[in-house]
């Protein structure tokens, strides 16, 4: 594994951020789905808050991690196969809008 050029380093970093905030984003969807939603669907489950409570906490951090993990395993796949394909050469003659393509 070579060395990383500064392009390589601020996509990563970016996709770091944008892992977090997705994951921040619909683990908090699933946190309040669990504690609002779910009891207007269920019946009068605000109560019962000792149940709510650790399964919200347990979807939410579930979520998250799925999130992040999902993000960072699909950047990091596509990364790697840009980096085995090999760069197309460029055609002798570039097409031209309007015209026939010399190559078809």
């Amino acid at each position: 594994m070579g060395r990383r050029t500064q392009a390589e380093r601020d996509a990563m970093t970016t996709e770091i951020g944008f892992a977090l905030f997705a994951g921040a984003v619909l683990a908090g969807a699933a946190y309040f789905g669990v504690t609002e939603f779910l009891p207007s669907v269920f019946g009068s489950l605000r109560g019962r808050w000792n149940l709510l409570g650790p399964i919200a906490l347990s979807v939410t951090v579930v979520v998250f991690v799925a999130v992040v993990t999902a993000v960072l395993t699909r950047f990091r796949r596509a990364a790697r196969s840009d980096r085995q394909q090999p760069a197309r050469p460029s055609p002798a003659q570039p097409s031209q809008p309007g015209r026939t393509n010399p190559d078809s």
